[in-house]
């Protein structure tokens, strides 16, 4: 299904197809890892809430605590908007570039998610990977949606 049919196609549902979803499987993969990057991040979370003996519902404690659940907790703030931008993107323009896109936004996690951890004040390099990706993931679904727009 191409932007095009999708903008035009808002007035009637249809049913996704397994052939329609083959179409977004890079995506479809790149959301999978990011997934799997924020469960192992809320596992290393837990581990420490166990480790430093934090009591739930308390989220402050011991200063490794704190930075594995802020780790946690920051990852799935910026998950709000990289997934729909994400998806917006491989719809409307391009499943591979937006897998592209998905990929570094999750190294980025990931360097920030190791940089945080060993030093807060290290986090800034994956942090601007990881914005400057879902940025360009906002944008890419922008471009799309203006180009089927205007024909």
């Amino acid at each position: 299904m191409t932007a095009a049919a999708i903008a035009g196609s808002w007035g009637g549902a249809r049913r996704m197809t397994p052939r329609d979803a083959m179409r977004y499987m890079y995506t479809a993969a790149a959301t999978l890892l990011a997934l799997l990057l924020y469960m192992g991040l809320s596992f290393v979370a837990g581990q420490a809430r166990g480790r430093y003996r934090i009591k739930a519902p308390a989220v402050t404690g011991h200063e490794n605590f704190e930075r594995a659940y802020r780790v946690q907790m920051n990852t799935v703030e910026q998950m709000v908007f990289f997934l729909p931008a994400l998806w917006l993107c491989a719809v409307l323009l391009s499943d591979k570039g937006a897998a592209v896109g998905g990929l570094i936004w999750v190294i980025g996690r990931a360097v920030y998610a190791v940089s945080y951890l060993d030093a807060p004040q290290k986090r800034g390099p994956g942090m601007a990977i990881s914005m400057l990706a879902q940025t360009g993931l906002f944008l890419g679904a922008v471009y799309g949606l203006a180009q089927a727009a205007i024909g």
